[in-house]
């Protein structure tokens, strides 16, 4: 038994055995970063190891004494935009380079209540500006499966390490496909929840209006699992929803008599960029999914080929106000200047990589006068319809399947130089971060070359629970089919 390479709910029966302790699970963790992540690159920071121990024989003792927790004793990563008290948080950018924050994000408090070992921050696209981890100020993220291949972005770090058995789960945040994404191009189980349902306190935001907190997982079950944990109102993000968190883990097996999946045309019959292998798996998990007894219905989403030039004009226009905050004054890149102007200037300047410049200066124009009502205003009136059109299709069918990504992993270096090539990356994530509703990232094989193939499951707002469920029937008929 590789106690590294074992899901959560394996890890969890082998510790109420005895079969394995904490100590020897946080150990396998350690020792897979210490020989992998100088190839990889997915742990910018990596707490140290006597502290980690600490924790473990901690956990330990408490399941010893009767007083463990959900989580006890389980090792993780957290994203780098994700803050962690006392624990180095750069957000993948030289502007924040020794930020140690004095709180833990909401979500990470949680998993510390439930016992779950934090092991370190994963590398990222620098405040999440990317799809492909290439715009991290500390190096890009190779693919387990494949090193000279991407591991996808925002969240890459997040996704190769739990690919490469670094960690048992990740919690990372996804805006337009930064979990989702990853996910697909690793093989990976991974869920932007309904925005609202997960605290978004203590997460270095991006574009405000879209931002949301999931974790990846090994299995959908492992999945439901981590959001039984995670989800929940909180006081500090008046964002959050005030709705009682399902008992996910036990719903999973719930029968689902009379389930009708739309399949979008617009993802799939002339989707710009779709790949003939991508396009294979998604009618071959849809395929399965009618072989299971769940009506296939075909349906319309005309409004989705706006989604991302929608996205992009939002993101950028939300990220220059946040972005304003961060000045290189006191944790990270601080270049000298004749005023305080220049050193603000030079400092933002070698502190940023240029995908964060572009959308700083992108939405800047967007929002100045005489631009605002052009561009900003009509983004979300459009943004609006997009919504609206999720809301009258979910009025015909219960979720939606669509590919996650419309390429596999793509090469480091193949996209960098093309903003618009990586931006379309986004072409089928993006139009349910605008409408706020969960989506959820499912391995279902891979391409010719070895690469995974992600298909996205979609559904109302505060659906994760049944997305949980028809994932688990993706997931299980998938497995049957590789045997």
């Amino acid at each position: 038994m590789v106690l590294n390479e074992l899901t959560i709910h394996d890890a969890l029966r082998s510790l109420e055995r005895g079969d394995c302790t904490a100590v020897a699970l946080a150990t396998a963790c350690l020792d897979r970063i210490e020989e992998r992540n100088s190839e990889i690159n997915a742990f910018i920071t990596v707490r140290d190891r006597d502290d980690i121990m600490r924790d473990a024989q901690s956990s330990d003792e408490r399941r010893a004494a009767g007083r463990a927790g959900v989580l006890d004793g389980i090792p993780y990563g957290v994203k780098d935009a994700i803050c962690t008290e006392g624990i180095r948080s750069t957000g993948g950018a030289k502007i924040l380079d020794q930020y140690m924050p004095p709180y833990d994000a909401t979500v990470v408090a949680r998993l510390r209540v439930a016992g779950a070992i934090l092991l370190g921050k994963q590398n990222c696209d620098a405040f999440g500006h990317g799809a492909s981890n290439e715009q991290s100020m500390y190096g890009p993220v190779r693919n387990p499966h494949d090193l000279t291949k991407v591991a996808g972005g925002s969240s890459g770090g997040s996704a190769a390490a739990l690919a490469d058995h670094m960690c048992l789960f990740s919690i990372a945040e996804d805006t337009g496909g930064s979990i989702r994404q990853p996910a697909s191009f690793c093989g990976l189980v991974g869920l932007r929840p309904s925005y609202g349902r997960n605290s978004r306190y203590g997460i270095m935001p991006m574009a405000s209006s879209l931002d949301t907190v999931g974790p990846m997982t090994k299995s959908v079950a492992d999945m439901a699992l981590v959001m039984q944990v995670i989800a929940g109102s909180d006081p500090k993000d008046s964002t959050t929803v005030p709705q009682v968190v399902p008992a996910y883990s036990d719903l999973l097996d719930e029968p689902l008599g009379g389930l009708r999946v739309g399949v979008p045309k617009e993802y799939l019959e002339a989707a710009e960029g779709l790949t003939g292998e991508v396009r294979e798996k998604t009618i071959a998990a849809i395929a399965r999914l009618d072989k299971s007894g769940i009506d296939i219905v075909p349906v319309s989403l005309p409004h989705t080929k706006y989604a991302i030039p929608v996205y992009y004009l939002i993101v950028p226009s939300e990220d220059s106000s946040n972005l304003a905050r961060l000045d290189g004054m006191r944790y990270g890149e601080r270049q000298d200047g004749q005023n305080l102007a220049e050193v603000y200037s030079n400092s933002r300047r070698d502190g940023f990589p240029e995908e964060v410049k572009r959308r700083i200066m992108i939405g800047t124009y967007a929002l100045s006068a005489g631009y605002y009502d052009a561009y900003y205003r009509k983004a979300q009136r459009v943004r609006t319809l997009i919504r609206q059109e999720f809301d009258r299709v979910f009025t015909e069918v219960d979720v939606l399947i669509t590919p996650t990504s419309p390429f596999t992993a793509f090469g480091l270096g193949e996209k960098k130089d093309d903003p618009l090539a990586m931006y379309l990356a986004d072409v089928f994530v993006s139009p349910a971060s605008l409408a706020g509703i969960p989506g959820l990232s499912i391995p279902v094989g891979t391409d010719a070359a070895g690469l995974p193939v992600g298909v996205q499951l979609l559904g109302p707002r505060m659906s994760e629970s049944l997305l949980f469920q028809v994932g688990q029937i993706l997931e299980q008929s998938e497995a049957l089919a590789s045997r």
